[in-house]
């Protein structure tokens, strides 16, 4: 049994009644968007809310039991993971738990998804790594998992070191009342950024993508990696820490030695290394590693990753890549004969699209592969570079149409969202 949270502290009559109204206000947004057909409805409902009573998330997250996961790769499904393990420890009474499940993870989100089931007194939150130091601040989590730094929206992010100092900062500031700290060992800026937590459970992730750390987030020196120890600055003191849970091929070797096998519903080495975070986040929580496990396993699309649908006709498996990091794990599993991979530069997916030069596209050459999506123009130049033979089919629909066999998509976000509406996911 999970322990319950503290009695959350009761608002003043007028504040009560103002965060009242902002919840119907942002129901009656959230369906006039459903039944416009422009989405689900959760992000416009918290922007509804916040507009007119800009305390609404404080007020929502405050007494309860908080776990948090923040990150550039991996966010979404991870927290599914910890939201499937808590959900395996509570048995029928699912009640008691708020997950942002939708992947809204930017304020409004999490606003709206606090709102839409206020006696919950567990709340497991995917948060948007620019959230991370309001929440810390507002929420006083339990537990914070920091999953991982990686060049993402070069027109929104195009500093991830502030982002990891934001992070430390917050954490710093919060002191003795800040979170568990869950983070992964194997990423430079996020072991300095985690330095000032009260206390940190270090996870060796065995990540193999190292491109977005060649430089000491603390002094600038060049970083280098050995094994065994993993990396080290080269002109200062910050090093790999040694970590209580490792990532081991296909399991996880916990803190007193044991060692499981998380045989997850979902594909990828990428998702070992999330589960082993999503492992120690749920120890920390309350729930033993059979339990915790036994729930991960219940995940199979999280937010329409890796989900199967038909679309046009044709059976296809949605893959989402939003960075050089994620298309280098996604591009692997991508084994159908023809590949169909959709770009766009929506602000969701961010303007900037130079890293396609980034991703390395040449692993497709002798596939048949289609470029899809408004930005499948940029794709089929860094294709044609790449030496990659492709079609380019500008519209979604018209580019999942007339595949005898089933076609694994790779696609950035808005693509993706888009693809998820014509399968019905």
């Amino acid at each position: 049994m999970l322990a319950p949270a503290r009695p959350r502290p009761a608002l003043p009559p007028l504040s009560r009644a103002r965060l009242r109204g902002a919840i119907w206000a942002g129901r009656a947004a959230a369906t006039v968007s459903r039944v416009a057909g422009r989405g689900s409805g959760a992000s416009i409902r918290g922007q509804v809310m916040l507009r007119l009573d800009p305390d609404a998330l404080g007020e929502l997250v405050a007494g309860r039991r908080v776990a948090m996961v923040s990150g550039t790769n991996g966010k979404t499904t991870t927290t599914h993971f910890l939201a499937g393990a808590v959900r395996e420890a509570l048995g029928p009474d699912t009640s008691r738990l708020v997950h942002n499940a939708d992947g809204a993870n930017l304020h409004g989100g999490i606003a709206s998804a606090l709102g839409e089931h206020p006696r919950a007194d567990l709340a497991i939150l995917e948060t948007d790594e620019r959230v991370v130091a309001d929440l810390v601040r507002l929420g006083r989590p339990e537990v914070l998992v920091l999953l991982n730094f990686s060049r993402d929206q070069l027109d929104r992010n195009h500093e991830i070191k502030g982002l990891g100092r934001s992070w430390r900062e917050a954490l710093a500031t919060a002191g003795q009342d800040g979170p568990v700290v869950v983070a992964n060992a194997d990423e430079p800026l996020v072991v300095w950024a985690a330095q000032t937590a009260r206390r940190v459970v270090w996870v060796d992730t065995a990540a193999t993508w190292t491109q977005d750390a060649s430089l000491c987030p603390q002094c600038g020196s060049p970083l280098v990696r050995e094994q065994p120890g993993g990396w080290r600055c080269t002109g200062c003191d910050l090093a790999q820490p040694a970590a209580t849970y490792r990532v081991d091929g296909d399991t996880i070797v916990r803190p007193d030695g044991s060692v499981v096998t998380p045989a997850l519903n979902v594909p990828g080495s990428f998702n070992v290394s999330n589960a082993a975070c999503a492992l120690a986040a749920a120890e920390l929580f309350g729930i033993d590693a059979e339990t915790a496990l036994r729930g991960m396993r219940t995940v199979t699309a999280p937010a329409g990753r890796f989900g199967t649908a038909t679309i046009s006709g044709s059976r296809a498996r949605l893959l989402l890549a939003k960075n050089p990091a994620g298309w280098a794990e996604a591009l692997p599993l991508a084994r159908s004969a023809t590949v169909v991979l959709a770009i766009d530069s929506a602000a969701a997916d961010g303007r900037d699209v130079s890293w396609l030069w980034d991703v390395e596209y040449e692993q497709l050459a002798g596939r048949s592969v289609v470029a899809t999506g408004p930005r499948a123009a940029d794709l089929a130049v860094r294709l044609t570079y790449a030496g990659v033979e492709h079609r380019t089919v500008p519209d979604l629909a018209e580019a999942l149409r007339g595949h005898a066999e089933p076609v694994d998509v790779v696609a950035t976000y808005t693509p993706f969202q888009r693809l998820r509406k014509l399968g019905g996911l």
